[in-house]
């Protein structure tokens, strides 16, 4: 049986599920600050990095619609990338418009560098293998459906 909770009750910082993720990713940060300074990369960095490690090349377009980050933040970010010649960033050849990312030969040798630092952290959540997994999972439908409501009430519905 579900219980019922009142108003007051739900409005209680400690019951919010938008404030315990944001805690959360205040101590991933935390966490991974000194791990990834040790590789000279801060955490958005580093997320950079992974997409294009993954992905090989893309556009930068495609590298903000992956990370969630919009050009005014993407762009400072791969500069200092560049400058640390981990990037590099083009003009594509197919469309003048559209500016190309892909890993340098240095941002290439950085992935063995960074390749104990999922597990590291993984492993500082106390979770199992299983629980981690569920966990993912639960997060990535919780993101589709916040999602998909942001989505309607952007349409007005």
């Amino acid at each position: 049986m579900t219980e019922r909770v009142d108003s007051e009750e739900l409005l209680r910082l400690e019951r919010q599920l938008c404030f315990v993720l944001h805690a959360t990713s205040r101590a991933f940060d935390a966490l991974y600050r000194p791990v990834l300074g040790e590789l000279g990369l801060t955490y958005p960095q580093y997320l950079v990095m992974l997409t294009v490690w993954e992905r090989g090349e893309l556009t930068v377009k495609e590298l903000g619609r992956v990370l969630r980050l919009d050009s005014g933040t993407l762009s400072p970010l791969l500069k200092r990338l560049e400058k640390a010649g981990f990037v590099r960033r083009e003009r594509s050849r197919e469309d003048e418009r559209s500016v190309v990312v892909r890993a340098t030969e240095q941002g290439t040798r950085l992935r063995e560098q960074a390749r104990d630092i999922p597990r590291r952290v993984l492993s500082a959540t106390g979770l199992d293998e299983q629980q981690l997994s569920q966990l993912h999972a639960d997060l990535i439908r919780v993101t589709e459906a916040l999602d998909t409501a942001a989505a309607r009430l952007e349409q007005g519905e």
